[in-house]
């Protein structure tokens, strides 16, 4: 999980995933949380939007942040712990960015997605406008996605246009599910949906 430092994310995520496995409510994972340095460096595409580049020094490093996922992390946990070769990747606001374009960019790097109020508007919604093409080199494997979206009217939209596109063009080894929460904002909607979002796509082993 990007966000993923002991004073972001990670202690209610990591709460709640302990509650959910404790009553058989999910599959056990090992959580793994990245703690931000220049959060939005990393969580970003390039842009041509010249307001986007204004919102920090460094912006549209997301492939870089991903290739230290792909390179780095995931074979040192791979080594560490007893784990499968499953992935997923949570993430809301911008790092809900970084999952839609991990799914869209490079989708055979994690299995399942969960991505709460993504900032789909980033460099004129460039991911939405190009995903029917992107989702045409999915490989075959199953891969899920959980989409859900806050009442906000720069988030709100583009997740519903990205819904669209997935309705008409998702091939049929993507599985995935779309919530509009008009009922929530963006402060919180992570805390508020993670543990339908987790029972979702890790379901209890019967």
């Amino acid at each position: 999980m990007p966000d993923g430092g002991l004073r972001e994310d990670f202690p209610h995520l990591a709460t709640a995933i302990d509650e959910l496995i404790r009553d058989n409510a999910m599959q056990p994972v090992v959580l793994v949380g990245v703690a931000n340095t220049q959060r939005r460096r990393d969580m970003t595409p390039p842009t041509e939007v010249k307001s986007d580049r204004e919102i920090a020094p460094q912006v549209g490093q997301s492939a870089r942040f991903r290739a230290f996922f792909r390179d780095e992390l995931m074979p040192e946990i791979q080594r560490r712990y007893r784990v499968n070769a499953e992935r997923g990747l949570i993430g809301e606001s911008l790092a809900g960015l970084f999952v839609v374009e991990s799914l869209l960019r490079e989708p055979g790097l994690f299995d399942k997605h969960i991505a709460l109020s993504p900032s789909l508007w980033w460099n004129r919604e460039k991911l939405v406008t190009q995903a029917v093409d992107s989702l045409s080199s999915l490989p075959p494997k199953p891969i899920a996605l959980y989409l859900a979206a806050a009442n906000e009217e720069n988030i709100a939209p583009q997740a519903a246009r990205l819904a669209q596109v997935l309705k008409e063009a998702a091939p049929a080894n993507l599985h995935w599910q779309y919530h509009p929460r008009g009922d929530l904002r963006h402060n919180t909607i992570y805390r508020a949906l993670k543990s339908d979002a987790l029972k979702a796509l890790y379901p209890p082993e019967r």
